[in-house]
């Protein structure tokens, strides 16, 4: 039974694992967490299931679907973040690899002359002479076989470097998903933002043809008697004005499809026959799914990288841990071969060698302690930065919740505004019929119709681009691809 003492030894020693175990992130933001909901979600647009992962698809704009989807498909930001996965994926399966056994083959000639030395029982007497004396001895040696290597994890510096890089890999992951979610919501705001220039272009051009008709009935009063230079010089001034707006229109919506070209994977222009024509301002839902905090910390993707962080910062301080301990190498040889070719055929030549090797650095002067003390402190840091990611996730989801709620309120306003200018409109209308109002004040009225409108059509872009805030804020937009951590591979606190 002792002599097996050894070996118990070296087993009970390969199960320890040095560095502190993971427990979770800590608890962050409690008490919105308790709370069950978003303190700025009044709006009675709001409702607290889940949300919807596809989210532009609730928009109801096939064009937009189709961009989005391209993006996603073709972006150069989605290939970067893959791309970072395969590498945390290799660098994973190196840290595996490292913990099995190095084995490689080898084919040896050796020869070797030394004077002086009679080896095998022979001396070259010319040579010896030639030298100023003594024998020299030549010695052939073949040798063909393999060796192996093999670092047994004593105190599971190894196995925390596989943790380490574990966790390195559902990072990326998670890094991969919020690129998707900070693309998606790109694509939609540039679109909704494509679509209100646009709108606004074209209402902008119904106003500027309202004002020269109006310039051309002051125009004939003025020859006619009946109005003054200043009236035309005014109405000039106000078409000019209105036609100078046309430009910076322009320079937007160039500047829009550009950007959805790029987002999408295309050269700037690649889309401008796809989206030339114009469509409207694509409006959200009745009803907005928006879950609670606790949903958020939990799937969020940034928080999730943070997450992530923490956990391979936590496996970094068990693998600088286990330099303070002893290694044990094995190696191991295992060859045919003699002083003669044939002999590397020949079983009866077998060389076999075992050679376990201790090596311990217990002098290093504070190097290894001061390794740990680096790895504590960069955890300590992952720690805060995760917890501040929490709290500016909440308060991201805070602010959007709050201007939805509000620029939905503006627009509720701001339509009864246009509907009253429209009713303006109609009544003047019959009292120009009826000839008790003259045509200038019927296009003056027209004029504030459409100016009720440009109002309307941009508080409907800002809306939208608030429900896309929304979403971002909520990370919403991203999906596993193939090969992700199933779901639960890393523990997430919800904060409780």
């Amino acid at each position: 039974m002792l002599k097996h003492t050894p070996l118990v030894a070296l087993a009970l020693l390969g199960a320890c694992t040095v560095g502190p175990n993971y427990a979770g992130p800590p608890k962050a933001a409690s008490d919105a967490v308790a709370r069950g909901g978003f303190v700025r979600a009044k709006d009675a647009a709001f409702v607290p299931a889940p949300g919807l992962a596809r989210w532009w698809e609730a928009l109801g704009d096939t064009t937009l679907d189709r961009l989005v989807d391209d993006a996603l498909a073709h972006s150069p930001n989605i290939d970067l973040a893959q791309a970072r996965i395969r590498e945390a994926q290799a660098q994973l399966s190196s840290r595996r690899a490292n913990e099995l056994p190095n084995i490689s083959a080898n084919a040896t000639y050796l020869h070797a002359g030394l004077p002086g030395t009679n080896l095998v029982g022979s001396s070259d007497s010319g040579n010896g002479g030639s030298s100023g004396g003594g024998d020299v001895s030549s010695l052939n040696f073949y040798n063909l076989g393999g060796q192996a290597s093999w670092e047994l994890d004593l105190f599971g510096g190894g196995r925390r470097g596989i943790e380490q890089a574990r966790a390195g890999v559902a990072q990326r992951f998670a890094d991969l998903a919020d690129a998707q979610v900070s693309l998606s919501a790109q694509v939609a705001q540039a679109y909704v933002n494509l679509r209100d220039v646009q709108e606004r272009q074209r209402l902008n051009a119904e106003s500027s043809r309202l004002q020269r008709q109006a310039l051309d009935l002051t125009r004939q009063r003025l020859r006619a008697g009946t109005a003054s230079q200043l009236d035309v010089v005014r109405l000039q001034t106000q078409v000019q004005n209105t036609d100078a707006q046309n430009v910076p229109l322009a320079a937007q919506i160039d500047q829009y499809k550009d950007q959805l070209a790029v987002l999408t994977g295309r050269t700037p222009g690649a889309l401008d026959a796809q989206l030339d024509a114009g469509a409207p301002v694509p409006l959200p839902p009745a009803q907005v799914p928006i879950g609670d905090p606790a949903t958020l910390i939990a799937h969020r993707p940034d928080i999730r990288s943070a997450e992530r962080a923490l956990a391979a910062g936590n496996a970094n301080i068990g693998v600088q841990t286990a330099k303070l301990y002893p290694k044990i190498n094995f190696m191991g040889i295992l060859g045919l071969g003699g002083t003669n070719p044939g002999d590397v055929f020949d079983p009866g030549k077998l060389t076999s060698l075992v050679a376990p090797m201790l090596s311990w650095s217990f002098l290093d002067f504070g190097r290894t302690r001061a390794a740990i003390h680096t790895a504590e402190a960069q955890r300590d840091q992952a720690e805060a930065q995760y917890r501040e990611t929490v709290l500016e996730a909440l308060q991201d989801a805070e602010r959007n919740l709050s201007l939805f709620g509000n620029v939905r309120q503006q627009l509720g306003q701001l339509r009864g505004a246009e509907a009253t200018a429209e009713r303006s409109a109609q009544l003047n209308a019959q009292r120009y019929r009826a000839g008790t109002s003259t045509l200038i004040d019927q296009l003056d009225i027209e004029r504030q119709r459409l100016s009720a409108a440009i109002a309307v059509a941009q508080a409907k872009a800002q809306l939208t681009n608030a429900y896309i805030g929304v979403q971002k804020s909520l990370g919403l937009g991203w999906s596993d691809p193939a090969g992700a951590p199933p779901a639960g591979s890393a523990p997430v606190s919800s904060g409780g």
